[in-house]
């Protein structure tokens, strides 16, 4: 998956020929920041990492605006607690 993702020659990741260790040092950085930081994770309500973090913690300080508690509790499934 990631070779295909990043490394492909048709990959939003790459912005021209690999010519050096670096250039795959670069896409890999990118790819990897993508993969976990912006990528909508349908876990998360199909929310990416950041923004749903930031929700998170607005959520338990008790100052998540309504619209956004509403959206957020439609959206994310509640996970099993931990035995």
């Amino acid at each position: 998956m990631f070779k295909n993702e990043a490394v492909a020659k048709d990959s939003p990741f790459r912005a021209g020929p690999l010519m050096a260790e670096s250039d795959v040092v670069e896409i890999v950085v990118d790819w990897v920041h993508w993969y976990s930081n912006e990528r909508l994770h349908s876990t998360l309500g199909y929310r990416a990492p950041v923004e749903f973090e930031e929700l998170y913690y607005h959520e338990i300080s008790a100052s998540l605006p309504d619209e956004a508690a509403r959206k957020l509790a439609a959206g994310v499934k509640k996970l099993p607690a931990k035995r």
